[in-house]
């Protein structure tokens, strides 16, 4: 179905794949695992990364790098699409309307974790994809939707607006994101340890007691 054209630098750990028609898989394939270490070279750097730099950590040369992303920005719009496909295939996965809002918020943090590296590199990059202002509300949506669900059926507070609830948990969802990569805490914990702070601190107030007016102190025997 295909076969292997090696580099006349013979450096490659992946080969350079000719493909006849019938086999776009591979192709996909290898795509994704470069966007996948472009997003791990990119969200792990303080300053931009080199396509060159890129290439190496992927295990190709810069010419099949270049076969599959022919500039940089292709790279980059590419991991945005890449990202945005799959928080949306998580979302719906989730079933967010049919489930309680508690494990809504888990199966939502959890896939936010798993996603968001993507996202941290974009950031990271400087680079702004195209439609990337729609994008991102379309994402928000489902978090809106969900948080102002939990605080009309009670499992929410509902002394903050849901745009506050929203405001804190994309704050925490960064923090998970940061410390779930490498060297850190990994995804499984960092969302469980945001959604355990999220979840303790969006849970209704109970009423303060009123204290009533003020007694005035006895007055002093003459």
């Amino acid at each position: 179905m295909y076969h292997r054209e090696m580099s006349s630098s013979n450096t490659d750990a992946v080969a350079t794949l000719t493909f006849m028609p019938g086999t776009p898989t591979l192709r996909d394939r290898i795509a994704a695992g470069i966007l996948d270490t472009a997003a791990a070279v990119l969200a792990g750097r303080g300053e931009p990364a080199s396509m060159a730099e890129i290439a190496d950590a992927a295990g190709v040369s810069r010419a099949t790098l270049y076969r599959y992303f022919p500039t940089r920005d292709a790279l980059l719009n590419a991991l945005a699409e890449a990202a945005s496909a799959e928080l949306r295939e998580r979302i719906a996965d989730a079933e967010l309307d049919t489930i309680p809002v508690q494990e809504a918020i888990a199966r939502l943090t959890r896939g936010f974790v798993l996603t968001g590296g993507k996202y941290v590199a974009l950031a990271r990059s400087g680079h702004k994809p195209p439609g990337a202002d729609q994008t991102q509300q379309d994402l928000a949506e489902p978090v809106h939707r969900l948080l102002r669900r939990g605080i009309a059926d009670g499992t929410l507070r509902s002394d903050l607006a849901p745009e506050v609830l929203v405001q804190i948990f994309s704050s925490l969802l960064e923090t998970a994101i940061r410390i779930s990569g490498p060297g850190g805490t990994g995804a499984e914990k960092a969302s469980a340890a945001i959604l355990s702070v999220f979840l303790d601190g969006s849970r209704p107030q109970p009423p303060q007691p009123n204290p009533g007016p003020a007694s005035s102190p006895p007055a002093d025997p003459q």
